[in-house]
């Protein structure tokens, strides 16, 4: 067995935890997971506990936990695991509130232990890409457009409609975790208009603006209507041609060509994230960008709000 590899816990073990987290713990010779927390699922061979606070009680070898229950519940538990001086990496969108995020990041700060508010869209192959061809060109225009399935994605899930689950946002963010890490300048909102289904407490539909400090215009639509194939995709307008982010980051097109040698793998995404986390830990430094979460909260406030049909 490999010395010094970090003890982890996984907190919430749903489908993203074994299409995603487990398979890229495994191809990453750093971890050793040694526990789980889930009310109603566990993992074979990996001992399991009901909570996070029985888990900790429990496993004293503990180094660091991953946090992948909805984001209403993160910040008590990441609280506590800060608290106990554990590492801490955050499914995103990384909690249901800016404010407790911020809180979080100062509480690791204080317990010299590493904080990871994750954007898994980010690690996307063709996204660094992307950046360093858009840090050539002069912006013009940006069209973002987010749209799936919800009953492919979300089966039977409620949390996603309750507060604090952002709806629509729970895969748009996604989007915007791109857009806020390839733009030159920083961007907000000027303009928003949510559809709230009149059973739900979050939107199921939504249209954003936004624009930058040089006036570059962002448009941005999310729908979780989308009947056929999905659409991920981030257009750039520029004075040099098109760049289209297509995929949810997969793919690269300049000028509708395909850029090609991106590297992509299964778990690509998610076997970057935990790389990073590591290099956190080891290096005691924290990764905590709460942009894409302050243009949802934003949206909100500046939102037009319409009800439209139970859903």
């Amino acid at each position: 067995m490999q010395q010094n590899r970090i003890k982890l816990g996984i907190v919430g073990v749903g489908k993203i935890v074994r299409d995603q987290h487990l398979p890229s713990i495994s191809s990453n010779g750093g971890y050793e997971l040694i526990a789980t927390a889930s009310r109603n699922a566990s993992i074979d061979g990996v001992p399991a506990y009901k909570d996070i606070a029985t888990m900790l009680a429990s496993e004293h070898e503990l180094q660091a936990v991953a946090l992948c229950m909805p984001p209403q519940y993160r910040y008590e538990a990441a609280r506590a695991a800060l608290s106990k001086g554990l590492h801490v990496l955050l499914e995103k969108p990384p909690g249901a509130t800016v404010s407790e995020v911020e809180q979080l990041a100062q509480l690791a700060l204080e317990n010299g232990v590493s904080l990871f508010a994750s954007w898994h869209s980010r690690h996307a192959a063709a996204v660094t890409k992307a950046k360093h061809v858009l840090a050539q060109r002069k912006i013009e225009s940006v069209v973002l457009n987010w749209k799936e399935d919800v009953h492919k994605w979300h089966p039977d899930q409620d949390w996603i409609w309750q507060a604090g689950g952002l709806g629509v946002f729970d895969p748009g963010i996604n989007g915007l975790s791109i857009l806020t890490h390839v733009l030159p300048e920083p961007a907000f909102v000027s303009r928003a208009s949510l559809l709230f289904p009149q059973n739900k407490a979050a939107p199921i539909a939504a249209t954003i603006e936004l624009r930058t400090p040089s006036n570059i215009q962002i448009s941005s639509e999310y729908d979780w209507r989308q009947t056929g194939n999905e659409l991920w995709t981030i257009e750039f307008g520029t004075a040099q041609g098109k760049v289209e982010i297509k995929d949810g980051g997969a793919n690269l097109l300049l000028d509708g060509l395909a850029v090609e040698n991106i590297e992509h793998s299964e778990y690509g995404e998610y076997e970057s994230i935990y790389s990073h986390f590591a290099k956190l830990i080891h290096s005691s430094e924290s990764d905590v960008d709460l942009a894409p979460l302050k243009l949802v909260a934003d949206a909100f406030l500046m939102g037009d709000r319409e009800v439209v049909e139970a859903f």
